[in-house]
């Protein structure tokens, strides 16, 4: 098992940061019987000698989006150069202070509103004590006694159609949603035995969310994680891109029998991609059944993702308590909310208003298309998880009234594969819902057959125009520049397609072109 060690850098800050990958040398040193046994576990894929039960609890990071920082003015960009977006406070420059973005504030209620959390009238700052290089305060500015919100709960469904026979709903507690600021990142220079430090992400804001650990599995942990980045992007209070570190996943994982307590639990963490939640998750909870049924025992310990290996490796143990000696933020006061629509209101931030101009969620789209249009759950999972499909596919059906079973099949078989082989959403289809919907009309009157509207729709996409001089003629008022086009419609349906009729369709596209 691979374990990566980090070259110490001559800062004192990081000799941290680099023990706690060495330390793994000490805890599985001369465990060869214990790797050799889990690596059989895996490759032979047996079973589980008794019955085991799993937990999991999932610790969220969202990125807020936002142009500025949690407490300063200086940019969020994520591609910009390293350390460009850096303001004096965020290199923590004596006699600096935090400003409170409002933004933030507002993105942190709207998403414990759409988390049916309790959200409170008077929250606090704390400052949390540990020393990175890339953590120049020494602090971290976040809510630990008194968050934003607590109590909520997010209900989603459950459905992978290779692990799931049908879907099925599941419904987490949200323990607290609280506010707070990003560190910066270290970049360690193996070759050079370096670390280089890049601020820009260093007060970024964030929003924490900790669920309650009652998941089961890894496919339901996934499709935690996709539903709440519905819920984010409905929102716009993040853009749940996990390729660029907006949205990043802790999973705690333990395992016991049933009736016995909870066991010893790891905690995976940063997981940056939704499969590779599902995976990490399922992975860890064989990796410990395979432990404890060869005799040994769960160690209390950190550990990363291998998306590559497909498997969880150690990062750091949990042995040593880390005391982070919280105490109150002196430079921000307490964070004060009103629930009133008193418009003269001297507090930062009402949620009654926020709370009326709250959007339609997932869940409720669902519902709605399904009570709309009579579609299946699956179908309403998928055209709402796409995006731009239920923009699309509501503009072709609701156009006129069309055969419900014939267009979604249509519109989730074969515009979806059009659009995927290109590349592209429904919202950049370059084949408008009209076109589809017209497509649509012709195949459900029986004018053309399914096979002709799959040609057609694949000519729509391709858009080639093998004509263009005769078309820029037909626009200028010259009918007779139709004669090619339709030599070339006779041609491609072997003399079978009604010609008369094919004439008025091309007369109607080209009418419409831009």
């Amino acid at each position: 098992m691979a374990v990566f060690i980090s070259q110490q850098c001559l800062c004192n800050f990081c000799s941290r940061q680099a023990i706690k990958y060495v330390n793994y040398s000490r805890i599985f040193k001369n465990n060869s019987d214990r790797k050799l046994h889990v690596s059989s576990y895996f490759s032979t894929g047996r079973q589980a000698k008794r019955s085991w039960e799993s937990v999991v609890g999932l610790e969220i990071h969202a990125q807020i989006n936002s142009e500025a920082k949690m407490f300063s003015g200086a940019g969020t960009q994520f591609t910009a150069a390293p350390n460009t977006q850096v303001s004096l406070f965020d290199a923590a420059l004596p006699g600096t202070l935090p400003v409170l973005n409002r933004r933030c504030v507002e993105a942190g209620v709207l998403t414990a509103l759409a988390l049916n959390c309790t959200v409170h009238k008077v929250s606090m700052f704390d400052r949390k004590h540990y020393f990175y290089a890339d953590l120049p305060a020494g602090y971290q500015i976040t809510q630990q006694r008194m968050p934003l919100a607590t109590n909520g709960f997010l209900s989603f469904v459950v459905f992978n159609p290779v692990v799931h026979k049908r879907p099925y709903k599941k419904t987490v507690g949200l323990l607290q949603l609280q506010l707070e600021q990003d560190s910066g990142k270290s970049l360690h220079d193996v070759d050079e035995g370096r670390t280089l430090i890049d601020l820009n992400r260093a007060g970024v804001p964030l929003m924490e969310l900790v669920f309650e650990a009652t998941l089961k599995d890894g496919e339901e942990a996934a499709a935690l994680v996709k539903e709440l980045q519905l819920i984010f992007k409905r929102l716009g209070t993040c853009t749940s891109k996990m390729e660029e570190g907006a949205l990043r996943v802790d999973a705690n994982v333990s395992v016991n029998q049933p009736g016995e307590p909870w066991g010893t639990r790891t905690e995976v963490k940063n997981i940056n991609s939704v499969r590779c939640v599902a995976k990490a998750v399922d992975f860890e909870i064989k990796r410990q059944i395979g432990e404890l049924e060869a005799g040994f025992k769960i160690i209390n310990e950190t550990r990363m993702f291998d998306a590559q290996a497909k498997q969880t490796v150690p990062m750091r143990d949990k042995e040593v308590f880390q005391d982070y000696r919280y105490m109150p933020e002196p430079n921000l006061p307490p964070l004060r909310l009103s629930d009133s629509k008193d418009g003269k209101s001297t507090h930062l931030v009402s949620i009654t208003d926020l709370q009326d101009n709250l959007c339609e969620l997932p869940g409720q789209a669902r519902q709605r298309l399904i009570e709309s249009y009579g579609i299946s759950l699956q179908q309403a999972m998928v055209i709402v998880s796409e995006t731009g499909l239920e923009e699309f596919y509501c503009a072709v059906l609701n156009d006129r009234k069309r055969n419900v079973k014939i267009a979604t099949n249509f519109i989730l078989s074969e515009v979806m594969s059009q659009l995927n082989d290109k590349g592209l959403t429904f919202g950049e289809s370059p084949v408008s819902p009209q076109k589809i919907g017209d497509l649509l009309d012709m195949l459900e009157s029986k004018f053309i057959s399914l096979a002709t509207a799959q040609d057609v729709l694949k000519h729509l996409f391709e858009d080639h125009a093998k004509s263009p001089q005769e078309v820029k003629q037909f626009k200028k008022g010259k009918e007779r520049a139709l004669n090619p086009l339709l030599a070339e419609v006779r041609v491609s349906s072997l003399n079978r397609a009604d010609m008369a009729k094919a004439k008025k369709i091309i007369i109607k596209l080209l009418k419409e072109r831009n």
